[in-house]
């Protein structure tokens, strides 16, 4: 015995085939929407970056007189910008070892002291019932939009007046010259960094199970356990990627470092060394472009040494389960 299709079983049948048919040519269309928007940002991006490379390896006459692109038409290669930037005698070039070391002194601190205090209090916000830690969250957040430009003054005469509370001296006020000039930029990186730190790690802690914070609480474990053993490692990847953006933010920061750390070889890190290296009038530039691109050995090393727990970073909590 045979049994027929109504047709209107028919005709939605066809129908349901030709919207998955058309649902798959939509996708295919973004799919390859996505990858020329994304072909064409990243030539874009990186056009300008490859022009400055080629342009540290042109000898002076030909950066100051024609464009980058006529390299290609003109080839003329030399090493004398490299060698003037690492090894100059002049005043005004070379010596870039000691401002390497500098931007180290500054850099790591200043990664590791917001990383430190903002995964404490991001814990706090995200696991510990107090009274107002939703109002100190919102604080917290709101702290974003605040221009770093707006608190520079302010917190250098935090540091050069010190802070004293009914005739009580809470905190001497600081030498702007000298070894305190570090203590300085620590301090100043880390409160600029907390807002978004704090704000990035808690969004990470927050979707942690809590039944996994229960049963750690019913084995006796309390919150120093907790944090140390279980929320550690757990947002180890959301550390790295905070790290790589701090360190990044931090080794090219020039405004901070020129304001609290001054201009003298012995506090001032590269970013200040490399806008010296322009000249007084501004017309050495070709020393600029060896040197950018010897500043920014550095954070290519930390940013391919830490990719993948900066992937991961960036992609967890996107999908729960």
């Amino acid at each position: 015995m045979t049994t027929t299709t109504p047709p209107a079983t028919i005709g939605t049948q066809d129908t349901n085939k030709r919207s998955t048919r058309a649902a798959r040519v939509r996708g295919r269309l973004n799919s390859r929407i996505a990858t020329v928007a994304a072909i064409v940002i990243a030539v874009v991006w990186t056009i300008p970056t490859f022009g400055l490379f080629v342009s540290s390896f042109r000898p002076e006459e030909q950066i100051k007189t024609t464009g980058w692109w006529n390299f290609f038409s003109d080839p003329q290669f030399t090493l004398e910008n490299y060698q003037d930037v690492l090894f100059g005698q002049n005043a005004s070039s070379g010596q870039l070892a000691g401002y390497f070391i500098n931007s180290f002194v500054i850099t790591v601190p200043s990664v590791l002291f917001p990383i430190a205090f903002a995964s404490l209090a991001a814990y706090a916000l995200a696991w510990m019932n107090f009274r107002g830690r939703d109002w100190v969250y919102i604080g917290i957040f709101a702290l974003q939009i605040v221009p770093l430009q707006m608190a520079l003054v302010p917190l250098l005469s935090f540091f050069s007046r010190g802070v004293s509370l009914g005739g009580v001296t809470l905190m001497p006020a600081w030498n702007l010259d000298g070894a305190q000039n570090f203590a300085q930029v620590w301090f100043a990186h880390t409160c600029f960094a907390l807002p978004f730190a704090v704000f990035l790690l808690h969004n990470f802690m927050s979707q942690l199970p809590r039944d996994l914070m229960e049963a750690a609480r019913v084995d006796g474990a309390s919150h120093p356990k907790i944090f140390r053993t279980i929320v550690l490692p757990l947002v180890a990847p959301a550390l790295a990627a905070l790290g790589i953006f701090q360190f990044l933010w931090v080794w090219n920061d020039l405004l901070v470092a020129l304001i609290f750390a001054g201009g003298s070889d012995v506090t001032a890190p590269l970013t200040v060394r490399l806008a010296e290296l322009a000249g007084t009038r501004g017309n050495e530039w070709q020393r600029l472009t060896a040197g950018a691109f010897v500043s920014i050995v550095v954070p290519l090393i930390v940013f391919l040494s830490l990719q993948r727990y900066f992937v991961r970073g960036l992609l967890a909590g996107s999908v729960k389960g």
